[in-house]
């Protein structure tokens, strides 16, 4: 007699039970280079306000964040790529290439003193970075063998 056929959906564990588990090693590093990068980004604007309050030493904070904003974007890339290619799937790389591209831009506006630049697309940037995190946190990135 075979049980499993006997077995009802309700009985059957959930994806999102085992959601931890399905994840593969790759999708792990994926999401912890995503949950840097995001509270990294989400430092800058604090970083501005406290130059805008008057403190000058905010500016350095500001520029050290960006350097380390930046360095996390590529590392969150290189996982992504990671990620895309265990997991069959172009969204972890993509995004990460988009996000990149955004913040170079982002940078050299900063740079330049284009604010008119600068301001609306670090909202952008850190907009999308929410996004992605909750992207690579909400279900399993599993490995394309687990599949």
């Amino acid at each position: 007699m075979n049980v499993e056929a006997m077995t009802t959906t309700s009985e059957q564990p959930s994806a999102a039970a085992s959601g931890a588990a399905a994840t593969g090693a790759a999708g792990r590093l994926f999401r912890a280079a995503v949950t840097a990068h995001t509270v990294a980004a989400f430092g800058q604007p604090v970083f501005a306000g406290v130059y805008l309050s008057g403190a000058v030493g905010g500016l350095h904070w500001h520029a050290r964040g960006a350097d380390i904003v930046f360095s996390l974007g590529l590392m969150q890339t290189v996982a992504g790529t990671a990620a895309s290619v265990r997991m069959r799937r172009v969204w972890p790389v993509t995004l990460s290439l988009l996000v990149v591209a955004a913040e170079t831009v982002q940078y050299m506006a900063g740079l330049s003193g284009a604010l008119w630049l600068h301001l609306p697309l670090g909202a952008a940037v850190i907009a999308s970075l929410a996004v992605l995190f909750v992207a690579a946190w909400i279900r399993p990135l599993p490995n394309a063998a687990h599949d």
